[in-house]
Parts: structure tokens; C-alpha cells; sequence
């Protein structure tokens, strides 16, 4: 079961990383409507193109960003957006059947069997709420509101998390707090601020605030960029204002990597087990390296593939935070 979820935990783990990679192609809103079973299939032939494009062209994206788009074009966004729904149901398909199967031939305790019918009815709603994300973009303007998108961002990442404990948790049960609970107690802080982190990250996408300033570290030339807080209320900055969002965000991954490396720092400090250790090692890597990655996505004005490496980045961190957390509550045991 263990193995299982793992599995899982990687289709989702690429169901995130495609989801940026469609924002980033402005892919997302290439189909137009939502149909979870008869969706499945592509259109096989000219004419049912023909009629996907057509349907295509009655909304704003087309009409107002994309208009003389040839087919050829379309399909290129097209095919994003169908993998990326297509993935959801596999996701879905290899979550469900396994499941059925275990809970039929009770390898699973009765205890698990609602946390994971729970887990397959959210990741039911994560389908919902996508398609109410994509709606927002087929109104009046052609780009979808970054509150639904981070939303839908922040529940994949929930999900993904639950699955990756409950896997751990099976794998290699615990109980209690190991030798380097202090360390544990901030990594479970640390979990806690990079779920933020993303979220900060689900706003850049959803605004383009990527591209409102491209130097580092300073923004046009200054510590702190004008127009930090034009808009009223002064909240709403931190979601609409593109100057706001991309410096939050900034910040955010500069803390990010300075509270990485204190508890490097700390965790040394400590007789830290031999296998918790490589794991702390590991976290300040890929914390390091998450943030030249960052600064390599606004420097080079936010190439896709830079981009896409940022966001996969981001949750291979959030990923070896967990795996930390794990490790430090098995150390010594």
C-alpha cells in the first residue's frame, strides 16, 4: 500500500509540474468545456478539429490575444491542456482501483478506509475546482483569476502532501518524536511556510507578475520598488499588484533558504543520526538551488523550461522537507 501511494504521489507530483508548464504556454483555456468522461477522447479526424477550434474561437482568448490563429497553433496548445486533464483521470483511475482492491480483500484497516475515500472525494473536487478555474477565463477576460488558480494550485498540494505522509507513515511507521525533535519541530514550521511559499508562487503565474521586473536583486534599480502599495486596500496589493506579488515573493524565497540553512546549521550542531543527516544536506541543496533557479527565471525574463524547472523546484523542496520531517522522527531509532 506504501509503494502504492508512492506511485501516486509521483503522478501527482507531474500533474502539478504539467499544470505550470499549461499556465506557462497560456494553454489552459484551449478547451472550453469540461467533460470528465467523453472528454477522454481527442478529436480523431479534421472535422471534429474543426469543430474543437471553432468552439475555440467563440471565446475572449481568441477574440481578444489569439485572433488569426491558425490550426496548427491551436493544436499546440490544445494538446497541453488535454494532457493535463487526461493525467487527472489517470491519477484518478490508479488511485481508485488499487484502493477498491485492497479495501475488498481487507489489506487495508478500517481506520485508512475513510481517510482514503476522502483522499480520492478531494481529489474529485480538485477536478471541479479546475474546471470552475477555467470558467474564469471564459467571461469577459481571457485569463483565468489567480485567486481559483492558486486555489486549485494549494488543494494539488495538499493532496500531494497527505499522500506522501500516509505512504511514509506505512512504509516506515513511527511513533513519537525521535533524537532530533527540535529539529523535527521546525521542519514541520518550515512544511507549514513553503505551502505558503507556493501559494505566493500560484500568484506570480496567475498575475504574470514574473515579467513586472527581471533584474536581482534590485527592482528597477531600488531596494524597494515604487508602487509597492498603490492599490487601496492595502490587502489587495499582495494579490492584484504584479509589483507586490513578484517583491512578496522575492522575500519569501529569500527567508526560505536563510531558515533552510539555520536548521543545516542547528541539525549540525546536534549528534544528528547518520541518515538524517544526508537528508539535511539534501534540503540546503535543493533549497540552493531552488533559488538560482528562481533568480535564473526572472534574470532570462522567465523561459518556460526555467520556469517550469522553478515550479517542479519548488515542490521537489516542499518534498524533501516532508521527507525530513519523516527522517528526523525515525533517526536514532
Amino acid at each position: 500500500m506504501g509503494w502504492w501511494l508512492v506511485g501516486v504521489c509521483v503522478l501527482v507530483f507531474a500533474m502539478v509540474v504539467l499544470g505550470g508548464v499549461t499556465r506557462l504556454t497560456d494553454s489552459g483555456l484551449s478547451i472550453v468545456d469540461w467533460r470528465p468522461l467523453m472528454g477522454a477522447l481527442p478529436p480523431l479526424n479534421d472535422e471534429a478539429w474543426a469543430v474543437v477550434f471553432e468552439r475555440y474561437r467563440a471565446f475572449p482568448e481568441y477574440q481578444k490575444i489569439n485572433v488569426g490563429m491558425t490550426l496548427g497553433a491551436f493544436k499546440h496548445i490544445f494538446w497541453f491542456e488535454y494532457a493535463h486533464r487526461l493525467l487527472g483521470r489517470a491519477i484518478g483511475v490508479a488511485f481508485l482501483l488499487p484502493f477498491l482492491f485492497f479495501a475488498l480483500t481487507r489489506r487495508i484497516s478500517g481506520a485508512m478506509v475513510p481517510r482514503m475515500a476522502a483522499l480520492f472525494i478531494l481529489g474529485g473536487l480538485q477536478g471541479l475546482l479546475g474546471w470552475y478555474m477555467v470558467q474564469s477565463g471564459l467571461v469577459d477576460r481571457p485569463d483565468v483569476s489567480q485567486y481559483r488558480l492558486t486555489a486549485h494550485l494549494g488543494l494539488a498540494v495538499l493532496l500531494y502532501g497527505y499522500l506522501l505522509w500516509t505512504a511514509l507513515s506505512l512504509l516506515f511507521p513511527v511513533s513519537g518524536a525521535g533524537k532530533n525533535a527540535a529539529v523535527g519541530a521546525g521542519l514541520r514550521l518550515l512544511v507549514v511556510w513553503l505551502f505558503v511559499v507556493i501559494l505566493s508562487g500560484g500568484f506570480v503565474a496567475g498575475t504574470d507578475a514574473g515579467f513586472a521586473y527581471n533584474t536581482f536583486p534590485l527592482m528597477d534599480g531600488s531596494w524597494i520598488p515604487l508602487g509597492l502599495f498603490d492599490h487601496a486596500p492595502t490587502l489587495i496589493n499582495f494579490f492584484e499588484n504584479t509589483i507586490t506579488i513578484q517583491f512578496t515573493h522575492r522575500v519569501l524565497g529569500i527567508v526560505t533558504v536563510a531558515a533552510v540553512l539555520l536548521f543545516w546549521l542547528v541539525h549540525r550542531m546536534v549528534a544528528a543520526d547518520e541518515r538524517f543527516s544526508r537528508w539535511m544536506n539534501l534540503l540546503a541543496f535543493v533549497a540552493i538551488a531552488q533559488v538560482l533557479l528562481g533568480i535564473g527565471t526572472l534574470v532570462f525574463v522567465v523561459p518556460v523550461p526555467l520556469a517550469a524547472a522553478h515550479q517542479a523546484g519548488g515542490l521537489i523542496l516542499f518534498t524533501t522537507t516532508i521527507l525530513a520531517l519523516h527522517a528526523s522522527r525515525r533517526a536514532g531509532r
